[in-house]
């Protein structure tokens, strides 16, 4: 989150956190978890660090050593990207590193730019 406020605010814009007493306001530049980004739409969305070492969350990977419960965080980190990949209503530009997540081939991307 802080590289994404960095970001904005080196661009002279102002953003908006938003949290569970924040929501988005007309004309404001919103970051927020992919948690928090269920049941709200935005014109345009930028997904950022969609690393392979970032989702799936390595961190929560590390710390399980049950299959099934390896099995619930993938499900559960491939259920929030699509969640925060489908709140843009009419832009969407997903940013990461090599080696991408895995993830990302499971989402329908008609124009994809690859480099």
């Amino acid at each position: 989150m802080d590289r994404a406020i960095a970001a904005i605010q080196s661009s002279g814009a102002t953003p908006t956190e938003l949290d569970d007493q924040v929501m988005p306001s007309k004309g404001c530049i919103a970051v927020s978890t992919m948690h928090l980004a269920k049941g709200l739409e935005f014109r345009a969305v930028v997904v950022m660090a969609c690393d392979d070492e970032v989702i799936p969350s390595q961190t929560r990977i590390e710390n399980i050593s049950d299959e099934a419960d390896l099995e619930e965080v993938y499900s559960t980190e491939r259920h929030l990207l699509y969640v925060a990949c489908t709140r843009a209503r009419d832009q969407l530009l997903i940013t990461g590193m090599e080696p991408a997540s895995e993830f990302l081939d499971d989402l329908d991307i008609v124009n994809s730019i690859s480099s």
